[in-house]
């Protein structure tokens, strides 16, 4: 009963959105990547991208006047990874923020002396577990033109990657998928990727994935939306698990 009511509510939030088919046409065309996408993906990437706008709060930091431009951009990026899941992976926050540009935030942490630091670190996005995304619009506006890197993927990627707890690069997978084979396969690619790295070997791979195994499944879904091929190349049981996860076969969309 629950779920047809929510479904019912959804519809009706999609039937009344006041967005105009210019301004969505005009986001659209912005982002190279959702050319990709069949007219029926395109319909449904919209009315996710309806709802999530609906249910966060884009807020603007140092002044910046947040459009409805910039809000269309990044909700379908944002919706993008669950193009095939739902509006519900996204639950149990609220808020988007937008820096006009990278941004410096007070991180304070325990060292294994326990001695507390204090650090301040140029960043152009992060996701806080039940709180806020946070991205800059000078590497947002820009984004979708296929480059094998987006910050929205990336950040959101972490927030799939929270439904479990803490970022650890091992979301909540669908019922059917082995926990065992996922933890063995992301595994072996992060510790042969850190190998690779430190011996000087040459990857297509951002070198930022081996930097913990939660940035390596965010560096990863970022590829696989805009690069798919790297990954089936480098670690295609890798691929294989994304697109399980993802529900999406994004390499068969280019070859």
């Amino acid at each position: 009963m629950f779920k047809i009511v929510s479904q019912w509510w959804q519809r009706r939030l999609i039937q009344q959105s006041n967005v105009s088919e210019d301004a969505w046409s005009s986001a659209f065309a912005r982002l190279p990547l959702l050319r990709r996408l069949t007219n029926k993906e395109k319909i449904r990437l919209q009315e996710t991208a309806i709802l999530l706008l609906h249910k966060k709060s884009f807020l603007g930091a140092h002044d910046l006047e947040v459009t409805e431009e910039m809000k269309l951009i990044i909700a379908l990026q944002a919706c993008l990874p669950i193009l095939n899941l739902s509006i519900g992976w996204y639950r149990g926050w609220h808020s988007i923020i937008i820096y006009p540009a990278g941004f410096r935030p007070d991180h304070t942490y325990t060292d294994e002396a326990g001695v507390v630091h204090h650090e301040k670190r140029a960043l152009s996005g992060e996701a806080w577990s039940r709180g806020p995304v946070i991205l800059s619009w000078d590497e947002v506006k820009d984004a979708g033109i296929i480059d094998g890197e987006n910050l929205v993927i990336h950040e959101f990627a972490h927030k799939l990657d929270m439904r479990n707890g803490i970022a650890n690069g091992f979301p909540p997978l669908h019922k059917g998928m082995n926990k065992k084979q996922w933890a063995e396969v992301f595994t072996e690619a992060y510790d042969d990727l850190h190998y690779r790295l430190q011996n000087g070997q040459r990857s297509e791979i951002d070198s930022y994935a081996a930097h913990s195994p939660a940035e390596f499944f965010s560096v990863l879904s970022e590829l696989f939306f805009e690069r798919p091929g790297v990954i089936d190349t480098e670690y295609p049981d890798v691929y294989k698990l994304l697109s399980e996860f993802y529900k999406q076969d994004t390499l068969a969309k280019i070859t």
